[in-house]
């Protein structure tokens, strides 16, 4: 065989491999795309922004729905030690705030606070007229936008007796306000005479 006529076969044969290979290129799908990982996108969430211990406690109306003593052990609601604390609290921004009984019935108002960290909560209680009855500061166990937890000492000299009363975050709709907000209703129960509980121990 000549140089000429196997230059020409391998020429050939080049040719033909390089039109199989676009013969199957062509009948390859045109949709088909790389793959590749899309990007991750971060948007900031408005409500992902943490809430201070006073924002917390005023960012939903709380029930009362347990206690438990300092040994842990379930206290029912109906308790002498317990029963004073249990209702319905609405803690308002502008830093008053009304508690209702369970069945509803006016019960506290007054002014509220929080310190910073957190770890306590002050009230007073007010009548009719605005005259401060009583004041009360007690510990704060846990205080989230859900639970809120506080400690009650039946005995000022014997801290290590005493009861958690626990609050859960609910929807109830103040009684009275017929939804319409903060102050709606401004009646208290009995006027302040009777049916509170001093806690000498938590007193400011």
């Amino acid at each position: 065989m000549t140089h000429n006529a196997f230059a020409r076969r391998a020429a050939l044969a080049v040719l033909s491999v390089s039109a199989a290979a676009g013969a199957v290129l062509a009948a390859a799908p045109t949709t088909a795309a790389p793959a590749f990982a899309a990007p991750s996108i971060s948007i900031p969430s408005p409500f992902a922004q943490k809430l201070t211990p006073s924002q917390s406690l005023a960012s939903t109306p709380w029930k009362t729905t347990g206690a438990v003593d300092q040994n842990g052990k379930r206290v029912a609601l109906d308790n002498a030690g317990v029963s004073n604390f249990v209702g319905w609290a609405y803690f308002k921004a502008d830093g008053t705030y009304t508690m209702y009984n369970l069945d509803d019935s006016p019960k506290l108002k007054g002014d509220w606070t929080v310190n910073a960290d957190g770890s306590e909560r002050w009230i007073n209680a007010k009548d009719a007229t605005g005259k401060v009855l009583f004041e009360r500061v007690v510990p704060i166990v846990e205080l989230t936008k859900n639970v809120f937890t506080y400690r009650v000492y039946p005995n000022a000299a014997d801290t290590k007796t005493y009861f958690d009363i626990i609050h859960t975050k609910t929807n109830h709709v103040e009684p009275g306000t017929d939804a319409k907000g903060p102050g709606a209703n401004g009646a208290q129960g009995n006027d302040g005479k009777g049916g509170y509980h001093f806690n000498n121990g938590n007193k400011r």
